[in-house]
């Protein structure tokens, strides 16, 4: 478990055991929930359609062993289930806001039933965009329940009446490999379930949503020149392990993320003029493109580099990146090579 979530999660359950401090201990919950909930994000906005249906970890035994989309599914399946048929009584988000044809699931349950080759077909079948949604209302959902209750609330539990209301609800399938949530459930009060599908779970299957995509990464970088486009060498960016690089589907550099189609400037010019990289360019010095444009704190370390390859070269500027990096963190040579491309070219061939 990641330790700084699992130093979160430990505090937000030792608030929630004194009626003193519950509040405090609710609205951690929420701000945790939220900082997790960026993760998702950052993944569904950040990676191609089919990243969510790969399974690199294939056979594992673990959390990592499933789909990205899978995962998501998973998560707030079981919290919109625990939360509305359980806690509030009320309507799932599900149906309620009519996200089951808008997602194009072909089930309405956890999915715990399903095994490999029946998860990658589920996950191609999903739309992410509106599972990604379902997901982000079923957050806010439960968050207002949470909001709302009461310290003494914590120690209700459910009889055989919420048993059988599961089970009608064939919203948890009567596989051996699922049917179990439903007495794991109700063997538990308010606060237990705060505990798992609204904590613990989170942490679980969010983390493995991290091991996914770092391998998808990793997967997608093979072979592939390790050279931005724009100068930066990849295998020492700091986001090497979310990102697959530029010259790939799997590019979540902050000016991919944020571009049209998720296509950076710098990646979109040269591939126009049919150049390998911004070092290839004779504009690059006066470039405001992208990652050259003047408010980012990055740009005269960028063309810094970009100006070393192109006297240099690669082969030369990657064994340069091994010597500065073991010198300096990857923020630090921003700070060293950022106040003027010039003078940060003549650092990098002082070192």
């Amino acid at each position: 478990m990641d330790k700084g979530w699992s130093e979160k999660n430990k505090e937000v359950q030792k608030l929630l055991a004194k009626e003193a401090t519950f509040d405090e201990a609710i609205q951690k919950l929420a701000n945790f929930r939220a900082e997790m909930f960026e993760q998702i994000t950052q993944i569904v906005n950040g990676y191609p359609k089919k990243a969510f249906s790969e399974m690199p970890f294939a056979g594992a035994d673990g959390y990592h062993s499933k789909t990205l989309a899978y995962s998501i599914w998973h998560i707030y399946r079981i919290e919109d289930i625990v939360a509305h048929e359980m806690i509030a009584g009320d309507d799932q988000v599900l149906f309620a806001q009519g996200f089951m044809g808008r997602i194009g699931s072909p089930i309405i349950t956890t999915g715990n039933e399903l095994q490999e080759d029946g998860i990658v077909e589920f996950s191609k079948q999903l739309n992410i965009r509106e599972l990604y949604l379902y997901a982000k209302a079923v957050t806010e959902s439960t968050d207002q329940i949470l909001q709302h209750l009461t310290f003494k609330e914590l120690k209700q539990k459910y009889g055989e009446d919420v048993r059988e209301k599961l089970i009608r609800s064939k919203c948890v399938s009567e596989d051996e490999n699922a049917f179990w949530l439903i007495d794991y459930w109700c063997g538990k009060d308010v606060k237990g379930l705060i505990q798992m599908p609204f904590s613990r779970h989170w942490i679980m299957h969010i983390e493995a949503m991290r091991r996914i995509k770092n391998k998808l990464c990793k997967l997608a970088r093979k072979g592939v020149d390790p050279i931005a486009y724009c100068g930066f060498s990849c295998n020492h960016c700091f986001l090497a392990e979310w990102c697959g690089s530029c010259r790939t589907e799997y590019n979540t550099c902050s000016f991919a993320t944020c571009s049209e189609d998720r296509i950076c400037p710098n990646v979109k010019c040269c591939k126009e003029k049919g150049i390998d990289g911004c070092y290839e360019c004779e504009d690059m010095e006066t470039c405001e493109k992208g990652f050259y444009i003047p408010s980012n704190d990055g740009a005269n370390a960028a063309k810094a580099q970009a100006l070393y390859i192109r006297k240099y070269g690669k082969k030369a500027f990657l064994k340069l990146q091994d010597r500065l990096h073991e010198k300096y963190e990857f923020q630090k040579t921003q700070e060293i090579l950022g106040q003027d491309y010039e003078e940060g070219l003549r650092i990098l061939e002082e070192i």
